[in-house]
């Protein structure tokens, strides 16, 4: 990829709507090239900004959208069958497999479309009962502003249960979604659901093993929402791993300061030895610093 589409991609890439092989070629790109690095982390900071002052859309917006969204697609279809492909190549520079990706571009663009991950509407049945052995696949999840959830699924037709985080059946649901590997929109959206409810002991468990999800997003939004567990031992075995291995900067930072949030001298050999076997800078200056802190040497002896 050249700088010029990377850039384009990086906002994309952030929000996890990138395909697996195309996000993979943006990470070594940007490991390698100074200027696309700067330009990720820039728009990783304004991204950590603008969630610091998320706004909350109301329910009627969001099913207007929706609506309105499928309506103009259904239009675009019959205008023009590979028109926005063609667009969306033309802009971003790299092909789309999908129509989901084109829907989720335009919502880190426009609030109007920001629920829109999926453009069939579907019809809010709250309180539906749950029919043993028909549910197949969780297509989206969209918290409001009392404290319920509005789950899409697809059965024998597709429909919308609500409920609150206390509902088992919500949490049940919650939990299979962040391993919906066809689907990262949803597992990026059950993370930024449950990753308030870490105290948990399974939501905790579902976010350890979300450390392991093949998206950056979802794997940096789990460690945001472990930052009050750096004590759990799971919790300290895995995010150890991942700073061995995770491919991406960022979550390898992130790991190390969840490490380091609390004195534990046990990982002073580990500090050591990434800060001489990491190929990323800054990791390296962030386990110096961190050795500093706990008056520990750099060198291991």
């Amino acid at each position: 990829m050249t700088c010029d589409s990377v850039q384009r991609a990086i906002p994309l890439y952030l929000y996890g709507e990138l395909p697996p092989e195309v996000e993979e070629d943006v990470e070594a790109h940007t490991t390698g090239c100074k200027e696309c690095s700067k330009e990720l982390e820039m728009q990783r900071e304004f991204a950590r900004s603008l969630n610091e002052h998320e706004l909350e859309p109301s329910l009627d917006l969001l099913v207007d959208c929706r609506r309105s969204l499928a309506v103009e697609l259904k239009r675009q279809e019959a205008a023009a069958p590979s028109g926005l492909a063609s667009v969306w190549r033309r802009i971003f520079g790299f092909p789309v497999n999908n129509f989901r990706i084109p829907a989720g571009a335009m919502a880190v663009f426009a609030l109007g479309w920001f629920a829109a991950r999926t453009p069939q509407l579907t019809a809010v049945l709250p309180g539906a009962p749950q029919q043993a052995g028909l549910i197949s696949t969780v297509r989206s999840i969209e918290p409001d502003r009392t404290g319920r959830v509005l789950i899409s699924i697809d059965d024998t037709q597709r429909r919308v249960i609500s409920g609150g985080l206390e509902d088992e059946k919500i949490r049940e649901l919650l939990l299979s979604a962040m391993h919906e590997q066809a689907n990262t929109g949803v597992r990026m959206e059950a993370v930024s659901v449950l990753k308030d409810m870490a105290a948990s002991e399974d939501v905790r468990h579902a976010l350890v093993v979300a450390l392991q999800d093949p998206n950056t997003g979802v794997r940096l939004k789990a460690i945001d929402g472990l930052q009050q567990f750096a004590y759990d031992p799971e919790v300290r075995r895995t995010l150890t791993s991942v700073l061995m291995n995770d491919s991406n900067d960022s979550v390898r930072i992130q790991a190390i300061d969840l490490l380091t949030s609390r004195h534990d001298d046990s990982i002073v050999g580990l500090l050591q030895s990434v800060v001489h076997k990491d190929g990323n800078d800054y990791v390296r200056l962030r386990c110096v610093r961190a050795l500093q802190e706990m008056n520990a040497s750099v060198g291991s002896f």
